[in-house]
């Protein structure tokens, strides 16, 4: 093939002119005395319609490109069947005024539904309350959140459109579904989320809100969230202010509200860092902070009369400390209850806290390394047993009830989500009615662990699954995802569109990768800042491990990670163009020298670091993918994807990427740019496009490894 190194070749690996490649515009800066040239800066106007048209050229060759695989419709067609068929899902479980609330997902309706019922056990008498299928037949209105009041006559619902994330709150009567007249607008956020705290009669609530325009100037309307009042009937622009003008440019905020109405808890972090502090609302209405960052409590809930608390000071696996409500009590008088253990306490603020009060006994999450267990404890520490779960298994919510009951979700690679009854006494759980049926069935596959040795000596845990018997000689096809950041752990939940893939002969692995917490708040920052790379050697590591161990080649292997994974993919690209035979990167970060002047971006200064470090300059600037593209490097197939409506990674990452990887590659391989106007970073995405996205990323996977 005839490639010019500084053009890219003329010949795409489709047999077919790729699209035209975008004008280098050199834009040169100086940080610190180094100069960094970026070619591609126009790219980031991308309402420019000089913009729009080469974005409209990279997705018709994408379109080209992957509909041209002959197996993509028989690919589409199971994935179909795969993600909108099988019985109901149920998410999110709350208990409030002798009744649960859920969020029913029911295929192939578009969006997922908020539905009340007389108890898990009897799913026949549930109600739809807000259905967003019937807001929006398009698909485009999804539920952020919701929050029920402590008596369950009110309920308080997030609504977002097009993926943006930029939730209003609107409030329901659960008797009827009645809508009151109270919009509370810009309430949640895309990176910073969103929160709210009903008082016990249900006549009002504190919440997290954003500036509105004019108060602050444009650029600044997605920070400083503020806490305020709001009264039933009320007019919100005469909401009172309750706390936040001291709190952090990039506070992020959760709340919760004791059951008699005398207390909040605000757990604010310091962006996405994994830096906390903690609030306490008084009964007269007066807020003290009872834990400061330096105080090292990752999460809190409210007991009666006391906060409970997992802290990593002196403890980086997490234990659990309590603190009486009291006028003088802060974190300094705090008692630990529950010692640090061998395995770690999964906090994460994104999702969930890790540790539920239910009455007169504690649940606590703990990391295995990716699959995790919950344990009970009573009040004071002593503990009761670990919750009987499969094992490989993952909870990923725990849903307490009067009395001390609990609702536990477990599911794992091979097992379907199903929600377990825990009584008091017990810790051997019984389903209940809300277990989800789905279409794909792995009892052909089987999930095994292995572990890779990292370039330091860290041992890195992996989770594979793949066909049952399987030899390894290599020849498998393989998938290797990975994360690596914030302190979330990757663990390995069902996912039935995988069956598509295992039917194919195709291997599944899982990385638990430094930077996640898979080992605790040390797992965490051994991952972040200035030890980012060790996410990536990480990462390499496992993906040598599995060809070494004969789950398959180089060249049979693709990479696949999102977000905070998609920096990864790009510095697997960029550094180790040779490690695989395919890479997908989905909504990816990938210029680390100007994310944090963005809005998404600035909250990850406190995980990333700034440019404003010298020292953090040289190492942003040393792994920064966008930056370590190199003219002439045979890179391999890339396909990048975006959302046009992030509000948590900017799409023009992935489109200056897209143009700097298909100018200097040499390869002849394919660099597809795949974007879709109607999505974001992925949450309330629709149904339908939920199944072309995947569909488009197996053709990919498929049609580059010959699977």
């Amino acid at each position: 093939m005839d490639n010019d190194p500084v053009r890219g070749p003329d010949i795409d690996d489709d047999g077919l002119p790729p699209p035209p490649p975008a004008a280098e515009r050199p834009v040169a800066e100086r940080y610190h005395g180094h100069e960094v040239v970026d070619p591609y800066r126009w790219l980031e106007s991308t309402g420019d319609p000089e913009v729009r048209a080469w974005l409209a050229a990279q997705n018709t060759h994408a379109r080209r490109w992957l509909d041209a695989w002959p197996g993509r419709e028989a690919l589409r067609s199971r994935l179909t069947e795969l993600m909108a068929a099988g019985s109901p899902s149920y998410a999110a479980l709350r208990e409030a005024g002798g009744m649960l609330f859920a969020v029913k997902r029911q295929p192939p309706l578009e969006q997922a539904m908020l539905v009340v019922m007389a108890s898990a056990d009897d799913p026949s008498s549930e109600r739809v309350l807000v259905d967003p299928n019937a807001i929006d037949p398009s698909g485009g209105t999804s539920i952020d959140w919701f929050e029920p009041a402590f008596d369950g006559r009110r309920v308080a619902v997030s609504l977002s459109s097009g993926g943006t994330e930029s939730g209003d709150v609107h409030v329901f009567e659960t008797r009827d579904g009645r809508k009151h007249a109270d919009v509370i607008t810009r309430v949640n956020g895309g990176t910073a989320g969103g929160s709210l705290a009903w008082n016990a009669g249900g006549t009002a609530f504190t919440y997290t809100r954003y500036p509105s325009p004019g108060e602050r100037p444009p650029e600044d309307l997605p920070f400083y969230v503020q806490i305020y009042a709001h009264e039933i009937g009320a007019d919100p622009a005469s909401d009172r202010y309750e706390l936040g003008r001291a709190f952090s440019k990039i506070a992020e905020i959760r709340l919760e509200g004791s059951r008699d109405g005398r207390h909040v808890l605000a757990t604010v972090q310091d962006g996405d860092g994994g830096d906390f502090e903690h609030w306490l609302r008084e009964p007269g209405g007066g807020w003290r902070r009872i834990a400061r960052y330096e105080d090292r409590w990752a999460a809190a809930c409210l007991g009666d009369d006391v906060v409970f608390a997992v802290s990593f000071e002196g403890a980086p696996r997490g234990s659990v400390v309590v603190l009486p409500l009291d006028p003088a009590a802060d974190a300094t008088r705090a008692r630990t209850i529950v010692a640090e253990e061998t395995d770690a306490i999964q906090t994460s603020f994104a999702h969930g806290t890790g540790i539920w009060c239910a009455a007169d006994r504690l649940y606590v999450l703990y990391q295995k390394g990716g699959p995790n267990a919950v344990k009970a404890f009573d009040t004071s520490g002593q503990p009761l047993g670990e919750i009987a779960t499969p094992p490989l298994s993952v909870v990923d919510d725990v849903a307490v009830r009067p009395g001390g009951e609990a609702l536990v979700s477990s599911q794992s690679l091979t097992r379907p989500p199903c929600w377990l009854r825990v009584t008091r006494g017990s810790t051997v759980p019984r389903p209940t009615a809300l277990a989800e049926d789905s279409p794909a069935d792995f009892s052909a596959c089987e999930v095994v662990r292995d572990e890779a040795v990292s370039r330091d000596g860290t041992r890195v845990p992996i989770t594979i699954l793949k066909p049952r018997g399987i030899a390894l000689d290599g020849e498998s096809p393989a998938i290797l995802y990975g994360y690596g950041g914030y302190g979330i752990c990757a663990t390995p939940a069902f996912r039935g569109r995988l069956r598509a893939w295992t039917e194919r002969g195709g291997i599944y692995a899982i990385a638990h990768l430094r930077g996640g917490g898979e080992r605790g708040d040390r797992w965490h920052r051994d991952g972040h800042r200035l030890r980012k790379q060790n996410v990536f050697d990480d990462f390499a590591a496992c993906a040598w491990r599995l060809v070494a161990a004969g789950y398959t080649a180089r060249e049979r292997l693709a990479l696949l990670g999102g977000s905070n994974g998609g920096l990864l993919m790009g510095a697997m690209i960029t550094q180790l163009p040779e490690l695989a035979g395919a890479v997908v990167s989905l909504v990816g970060v990938y210029d680390m020298l100007r994310v944090e002047q963005t809005a998404n971006g600035a909250f990850n200064v406190t995980e990333f670091g700034s440019v404003a470090d010298p020292a953090m300059f040289r190492v942003l600037h040393a792994y920064s993918p966008y930056h370590n593209v190199r003219d002439g490097v045979a890179y391999p197939p890339v396909l990048l994807l975006a959302g046009e409506n992030d509000p948590r990674v900017d799409p023009w990452h992935s489109f200056k990427m897209a143009a700097r990887l298909a100018r200097a590659t040499s390869s002849g391989n394919s660099v597809l740019l795949r974007t879709n106007p109607a999505t974001g970073h992925g949450m309330g995405t629709a149904l339908s496009h939920q199944v072309e996205e995947f569909t488009d990323v197996l053709t990919f996977i498929c049609r580059t490894l010959g699977a």
